[in-house]
C-alpha cells in the first residue's frame, strides 16, 4: 500500500489505466480536454502491475482500472469522474489540486 500512496501523493492527478480499456480511454481523454496533464500508469505495461492492481481492489476500486486519484486522494472510477463530471464538481476538485488553473 505504501507504493501506491507515494505513487499518488506524488502528482496532482494519477489515473492507473490499462492500455486497451475503453473507459480509461475515455477518462483520460477528458482529463486531457480539460487541459489536464495527469500521470497515467498503464498497469498492463508495469512489472508491478498485478500487485498494484490487487491494492487498488483492497481500495475498493472495482474495476481496478481506471483508478482515480485527485490530490493523492481516491475518487473512484470511470463512473464516479463521469458523476462529478455531469454535476460539475470535477474541475473545482481539479483546481484545488492544482492540476487546473482556469
Amino acid at each position: 500500500m505504501e507504493k501506491v500512496n507515494k505513487m499518488v501523493s506524488e502528482k496532482p492527478i494519477v489515473i492507473f489505466s490499462k492500455t486497451q480499456c475503453c473507459m480509461s480511454h475515455t477518462i483520460k481523454s477528458l482529463f486531457y480536454d480539460f487541459g489536464v496533464n495527469p500521470t497515467i500508469y498503464e498497469l498492463d505495461e508495469m512489472s508491478m502491475g498485478r500487485e498494484i492492481e490487487q491494492l487498488l481492489s483492497r481500495l475498493g476500486c472495482n474495476p481496478t482500472s481506471p483508478a482515480v486519484f485527485i490530490g493523492g486522494e481516491f475518487i473512484g472510477g470511470a463512473n464516479e469522474i463521469m458523476s462529478l463530471h455531469l454535476n460539475r464538481t470535477l474541475k473545482p476538485m481539479l483546481k484545488r489540486a492544482g492540476a487546473l488553473w482556469v
